[in-house]
Parts: C-alpha cells; sequence; structure tokens
C-alpha cells in the first residue's frame, strides 16, 4: 500500500511539473510572440493579395493552401534551423536577427517610396494574364508560400532570441508554439478579412432586418478603407520593428551610442507629460524614432538592393535555370 501511495505521490509530482512545464511554455510563446508583432501584422496585410482575382469559392481554399505551406515553414525548416542556432552557433542570432530587421526595414522603406513615386507593378501580379486558373491558382499560392517564409524566418528568429536559456525541448515547444498560434491567428484572420465583403454582400441582399442590411452595405463600403488602414499599420510596424532590432544589434556589437541616444530622448519626452502618461508617451516616442531610422536604413538600402542584389540574384537564377 505503501509503494501504491509513494508512485502515485511519484506521478502527483511529475504532473505537477508538466503542467508548470505547459504554462512556462505558453508565457514564453506569448512573450515571444507579441516581440514579432511587426512581421504577423505584415504577415495579415501582404496576404489578402494573392487570392485578389480569384472566384469567391476558390479564396478559402487558396488560403488553405498557403496555410499548410506557413506551417511547414516554420515547423519543418525553420524549427530545426533555430535549434541548431540556439545550441550550435548562438552568436549568428543576433546578425541575423540584424538582417531581418534591415529587410524589414527595405519593405517598409519601399513601400512608402512606392506610394511616393507610382509605378506600374502589373509585371510583379499579373492579375489579369490569361491562362489556366488552377495553374495561375498554384502560381498564387506559391508565391505567397514563398513569401511567408522570409516572414515566418523573421518571426521564429525574433521567438528564439525572445526565449530565455532553456534546454532545448522547451526552445522547441515553445518555438512550435510560435509557430502554430502565429500562423493560425495570420491565416484566420486573412480568411476573415477576405471573406468580410462576401458576407457584407450576402446580408446586405438577404437580410429581413433593415438595420442587418444596412450592417451588410455598411460592411462591403468599409472594407477597402479597412484593407488600406491595415496596409499603412503593417508598413509603420515593420519600419518599428525593423528599426528596433537592428539598433538593438548594434548594441550587442559594440555600436551602442544611438540606442542610448533614443532611449535618452524617449525617456526625456515621456517625462515631459503628466505621469499618467509617461509609459506611453516614451513607449511611442520611441518606436517613433526606431521607425525613423527604419525609413532612412530602408531608403538606404533600396537602390542596394534593386541595383546591386536583385542583378546577382538574377544572373545566378539565370545560370542555375540554364543548366
Amino acid at each position: 500500500m505503501s509503494g501504491l501511495l509513494a508512485l502515485l505521490d511519484d506521478v502527483a509530482g511529475i504532473a505537477k511539473v508538466a503542467a508548470a512545464s505547459v504554462d512556462d511554455v505558453a508565457a514564453q510563446a506569448a512573450k515571444a510572440g507579441a516581440k514579432a508583432a511587426g512581421a504577423v501584422i505584415d504577415d495579415a496585410a501582404v496576404t489578402p493579395k494573392y487570392v485578389h482575382g480569384f472566384a469567391a469559392e476558390r479564396e478559402l481554399p487558396i488560403i488553405w493552401k498557403i496555410t499548410k505551406g506557413s506551417i511547414k515553414n516554420k515547423l519543418l525548416i525553420l524549427l530545426p534551423i533555430g535549434l541548431l542556432l540556439a545550441n550550435f552557433a548562438p552568436w549568428l542570432i543576433s546578425p541575423l536577427l540584424m538582417l531581418g530587421g534591415a529587410y524589414l526595414c527595405f519593405e517598409g522603406a519601399e513601400k512608402i517610396y512606392h506610394a511616393l513615386v507610382p509605378h506600374d507593378t502589373s509585371h510583379v501580379f499579373p492579375e489579369d494574364e490569361p491562362g489556366d486558373p488552377a495553374h495561375l491558382e498554384e502560381q498564387k499560392a506559391a508565391g505567397a508560400i514563398k513569401t511567408d517564409f522570409i516572414l515566418s524566418a523573421e518571426i521564429m528568429t525574433i521567438a528564439l532570441a525572445a526565449i530565455p536559456d532553456s534546454n532545448i525541448w522547451m526552445e522547441a515547444a515553445t518555438l512550435a508554439t510560435v509557430g502554430l498560434g502565429i500562423t493560425v491567428a495570420v491565416y484566420g484572420s486573412v480568411a476573415l478579412i477576405v471573406k468580410a465583403d462576401d458576407v457584407g454582400l450576402y446580408l446586405a441582399q438577404n437580410a429581413r432586418l433593415g438595420l442587418t442590411r444596412a450592417l451588410g452595405r455598411g460592411l462591403v463600403h468599409a472594407m477597402p478603407g479597412f484593407m488600406k488602414l491595415l496596409t499603412i499599420v503593417g508598413t509603420a510596424a515593420m519600419l518599428w520593428v525593423g528599426g528596433s532590432i537592428v539598433i538593438h544589434g548594434m548594441e550587442e556589437l559594440g555600436f551602442g551610442w544611438l540606442g542610448h541616444h533614443i532611449h535618452d530622448w524617449a525617456y526625456a519626452i515621456g517625462h515631459a507629460v503628466p505621469d499618467a502618461w509617461t509609459g506611453f508617451v516614451e513607449w511611442l516616442a520611441k518606436a517613433g524614432m526606431d521607425g525613423v531610422f527604419g525609413v532612412a536604413l530602408g531608403m538606404i538600402l533600396i537602390p542596394v538592393a534593386t541595383r546591386i542584389i536583385a542583378p546577382l540574384v538574377g544572373a545566378v537564377a539565370g545560370k542555375t535555370s540554364s543548366h
């Protein structure tokens, strides 16, 4: 009897440890996911364009294809690479984060540049090109999955850097939780965004109550503006997060003067307002200055990427395809 009680006590102890581990994973995943907010918002803002122009009944199947590709990117490719880096080459994480942050700055600055200097993008997203709809659907889904890979790499790297030192299994569980949670959040949101106008149209045409029909019409009219707002928020988040990542990486490499100045300026601005607003204003000032740095860095990177990196990649890709 005493042996049975001892066994039950051991089982209860193991269950407590397991429950504590689950709580730790959830808490660490939440903190790590919050750090990747900029890339997450951009992911949600970018994806809807890949289903634009398709029949309404094909929108959700395309999003599901992209979702499955995103899960594969995160769990089968990026998670193992992240664990190898964390346990065998942790010194590479900060430079890779800076590289990803610089990419976010480039993407955000490029969007601003294109908004200020309009140009023809039909060669990039040929929405009206003739051909087999199934083939075009596969092309769009493949393009979205490639874009997701870049954003997912940034998300997973940011999450990995935010996880406290722990064993490899805790890191793997936290990264998997972050990856799955963010994928569900992003593509669930994308599905809602993409189908919102269809829901609004259905309500406007079929609802019995006048108030419900008015709500449907309002939803249809509101979605174009909401998509523009989402793009603006995503761009701002990219620049803020990308700029802060690069500045923090510079501090870790011994170039902390810019980060220290931004901190001091934000502190001074925050303490120039009533105490109730100090924390928010200080955060807003720092985020704004990080974003301004992100814009400046991104604008510098635009000619580098378009005139040097892109031609090199095109030359290599051309040689590879010729072989």
